[in-house]
């Protein structure tokens, strides 16, 4: 089994990185691989972006939203959190078997003194408290499996940043599962640091001290930034893959009264927009609405169509600023 090491903490690029492993290198070769990603959400490949995330506390914090390749639910990335992924060949050409490649990771860190269990799916626990979650993708006889460590993670920033706001959103697309998570750093009967725990996890999972990393050639260097720029780094792909869903937003505005937006968005685009509520103004507030249709859920995009208009004057003391919140929350 070959070693891979990413030097980089950006999702796209980690990504495109799994990917090219996945589906162009060497296939008579197994890889195991540990990466690191910083502030990070990673959706679903069958997940609703608008369903996932706090969009407010992911512009707040700068967080990037990243689709994976892989079916399951979204989860938060930071450098407290280390992510490992097994790409082997399978002789179940469809069948998903995530205890395969969940059982040595449990077993290795029992043998560090951490109690892993492995619950319902696809779930690494600590007291009912889940710490790992994993996904995979199977494809022309490869399994791609990978799944988060979390060691030492801002958990107060993952609930910020995947909590749902007061958005109700009607959609079939595939939605995460609140779950109470733990760090693995909290757990153990002596502290570590991160890389020791890498260093170890490592030894346990390959077998033999201190491996040596894969070198990528210069070709699949280019292969895997060509991969991040047609897939991972497009909006269409993060975010315009959203399935058609209907949402409604609402919000109380202390110097305009009572909002609610009802839209219908398809692959992230606005189809429909209504504006409701005990507001005052001037004029058809559907000039105001239908500026916005055509336009992505996208706070840039969203705030560059009202500022065409005078928000304010179809809904008093409404800037538009905040109307741009509210329709991206």
């Amino acid at each position: 089994m070959e070693y891979v090491e990413s030097s980089s903490t950006d999702p796209r690029w980690n990504l495109a990185l799994e990917e090219y492993l996945f589906t162009g290198a060497e296939r008579s070769k197994d890889y195991f691989m540990l990466w690191q990603n910083e502030n990070t959400v990673v959706v679903g490949k069958n997940q609703n972006v608008a369903e996932e995330i706090n969009e407010e506390a992911v512009r707040r914090f700068g967080t990037a939203v990243v689709r994976r390749m892989s079916g399951g639910g979204a989860v938060y990335h930071d450098l407290g959190n280390l992510n490992y992924t097994f790409i082997t060949d399978t002789d179940r050409l469809s069948e998903i078997d995530f205890l395969r490649f969940c059982r040595p990771v449990a077993e290795t860190l029992r043998a560090m003194g951490v109690p892993a269990e492995i619950s319902g799916r696809n779930d690494l626990t600590l007291g009912g408290k889940k710490f790992s979650g994993s996904a995979q993708w199977i494809q022309g006889g490869r399994v791609l499996h990978h799944g988060t460590l979390l060691f030492r993670s801002d958990l107060d920033r993952a609930a910020q940043v995947l909590r749902a706001g007061t958005k109700r959103v009607r959609s079939n697309s595939i939605k995460s599962v609140p779950s109470r998570i733990v760090n693995i750093g909290s757990c153990l009967p002596e502290r570590i640091s991160l890389e020791q725990f890498k260093g170890e996890l490592c030894r346990r999972i390959l077998g033999r001290e201190a491996p040596c990393p894969l070198v990528l050639s210069q070709g699949a260097l280019a292969a895997v930034q060509a991969l991040k720029q047609a897939r991972y780094d497009k909006w269409e792909w993060n975010y315009g893959r959203f399935p058609r869903y209907e949402t409604t937003k609402e919000q109380w505005f202390p110097q305009c009264g009572f909002l609610t937006v009802d839209m219908r968005v398809e692959q992230g685009v606005i189809r429909e927009v209504q504006l409701l509520g005990d507001f005052f103004g001037n004029g058809g507030v559907e000039e105001l609405a239908e500026v916005l249709v055509g336009c992505r859920v996208d706070y840039d995009q969203v705030l560059s169509r009202l500022r065409t208009l005078p928000v304010s004057w179809y809904i008093k003391n409404m800037e538009p600023e905040g109307l741009a919140r509210l329709i991206v929350s």
